[in-house]
């Protein structure tokens, strides 16, 4: 069962009369290429898990079934994405931002308070904005597989588009790899042309 110092945030708070818990993060600030994406996650009061924890720590299988506990035991759950022209428009930071206000705004259900990871926000809910919050509460934990694999699916599809790419591997990470069918074959529309070495690789042409 997921440790249980992931509830504390949530259990302080139903003990307040809140009702409805959103936790909130994104996948996806790090990569060379493909969207930014965040979700919102409404759980059911008093749901346990098996499987859910912070994204960054569970295997591909695990976060699968992971998913699939969150789908059972979820209320809402929205998901925002940024594109990469936003990305290169806005910069990852604002980008990332946005992408959780859509998620929150995608919820079927208003949330009366938000448990955020690490970005501050301004919007017209209560919230907590908690540093590594994916690693200390279960909403938050929630919301970062959501991202985390909804993000997967998207660079999965891209593989099929850019096969010679790898993204099926590292989802659009700068690895040796990915880095290597840059040199050799450019970029793609899905990279961001802010991010080194593409930028400096455009400067060039």
């Amino acid at each position: 069962m997921t440790d249980l110092s992931l509830y504390q945030y949530e259990n302080e708070l139903y003990e307040k009369g809140v009702k409805y818990i959103a936790g909130v993060d994104e996948a996806g600030r790090g990569p060379l290429a493909g969207p930014v994406v965040a979700a919102a996650v409404i759980l059911k009061k008093g749901a346990t898990f098996k499987y859910v924890n912070d994204s960054k720590q569970l295997t591909e299988k695990q976060r699968e079934l992971a998913l699939i506990e969150i789908k059972e035991n979820a209320l809402a759950i929205g998901i925002g994405i940024c594109s990469v022209d936003e990305i290169d428009l806005i910069n990852i930071y604002r980008a990332s931002r946005e992408a959780m206000i859509s998620a929150i705004r995608q919820l079927k259900i208003k949330p009366d308070f938000l448990l955020i990871d690490a970005m501050p926000m301004e919007i017209d809910i209560p919230l907590l904005s908690i540093i590594k919050g994916d690693t200390l509460s279960v909403s938050i934990a929630a919301a970062s597989i959501v991202a985390k694999t909804t993000r997967d699916g998207y660079m999965m599809e891209m593989d099929k588009l850019f096969p010679e790419y790898g993204f099926k591997n590292h989802k659009g990470y700068g690895t040796k790899e990915h880095l290597e069918a840059i040199k050799t074959y450019g970029i793609t529309p899905i990279h961001r042309k802010t991010y080194e070495p593409i930028k400096s690789l455009l400067k060039k042409k």
